[in-house]
């Protein structure tokens, strides 16, 4: 789902009018440093990362900055970004962390259909050794390929040795439904997720980004991510000199969910568009406020952040829906 642009010079002046009381909104409510819950940490919980509760009006917003090299930006503050929900300014921040050591949700997706299996040897071992770098004793990571169907080879876990089997038990072969497996691994993985605490989740989508099978639209499977409030990482397995459609849609999904899409000019450099998603993973903000005028309806509310230094630009999602009252 995409953005309209604000394109006459008037429209700008206007958002420019609502993004620096927004910035200061951040100024004033923001803590100075990370908040945490007081206390001694739970058995099995690291004793390093945060432990914040949010609550069904409030929005838990994870993001990444870069600069125009596309190197990470780290050591920046709530004041020095201005946000609009839903074009409006925060009711208030609540918790703005630098470097967020959140738990991770991760889900690794391998395209298994037939046009990969020349390739498909270097996405699982990518994939695992992605897998041993990024997963901390907090985290938990699942393994899936899909074809025409999906084929869920390994659940939520912290046992990499299992992720591995996992991976390791995926066979190329079939026709690609990639809009059905991202729309259902969304509804049943992501959107499922029952934390007490906030974390953070991401998939993987390893794939040429071709579909021939699917009955949902990309649409779909853009928006039940976005409602499951999950970042998607594409990386295209399509390393043919002139790009195709699917590159396209691999980059359409990743943007509009806060992700980023890779393009590896070689098969074996799959392996550092994962490298570039775990140096990613472990350069993101969080920033949890109470949106103004939240209403429990559903609907579709947009999400604007923009750095107050223009020299850098801001990767987050859209936007969410919010939840429905019960």
């Amino acid at each position: 789902m995409t953005l309209p642009r604000l394109t006459c010079l008037a429209a700008k002046f206007a958002l420019l009018s609502l993004l620096v009381p927004a910035a200061l909104v951040l100024a004033q409510t923001a803590p100075a440093t990370p908040a945490a819950t007081a206390g001694a940490p739970a058995p099995g919980q690291d004793a390093t990362a945060p432990t914040i509760r949010v609550e069904a009006n409030e929005v838990n917003l994870i993001f990444t900055v870069t600069d125009k090299k596309g190197h990470f930006i780290t050591g920046l503050h709530a004041p020095d970004f201005g946000l609009l929900d839903d074009g409006r300014k925060p009711e208030a921040v609540l918790h703005f962390t630098q470097q967020t050591n959140l738990p991770l949700r991760v889900g690794i997706m391998l395209d298994t259909s037939s046009s990969i299996r020349q390739r498909f040897k270097f996405e699982q071992d990518s994939a695992v050794e992605f897998l041993l770098q990024i997963l901390h004793r907090n985290d938990r990571a699942f393994v899936e390929g899909f074809d025409i169907e999906t084929d869920l080879a390994q659940g939520f876990t912290n046992n990499v040795d299992l992720l591995s089997q996992g991976v390791s038990k995926l066979r190329p072969g079939g026709g690609t439904a990639m809009f059905d497996a991202l729309y259902k691994t969304c509804h049943d993985q992501m959107l499922t997720l029952r934390e007490e605490n906030s974390v953070r989740k991401a998939l993987i989508l390893v794939s040429d980004g071709d579909d021939n099978y699917s009955h949902a639209l990309e649409s779909d499977a853009i928006k039940e991510c976005q409602r499951a409030e999950t970042i998607v990482y594409t990386i295209s397995t399509d390393v043919s000199p002139t790009k195709g459609k699917g590159d396209d849609v691999l980059r359409t999904i990743a943007e509009a969910t806060g992700g980023q899409a890779f393009y590896p000019t070689r098969i074996e450099d799959v392996a550092v568009g994962f490298h570039n998603i775990e140096e990613e993973l472990r350069s993101q903000y969080s920033l949890e406020y109470r949106p103004a005028d939240f209403k429990p309806d559903g609907a579709f509310r947009t999400i604007y952040l923009q750095p107050n230094d223009r020299r850098y630009t801001v990767r987050a999602r859209k936007g969410y829906f919010a939840p429905k009252a019960p």
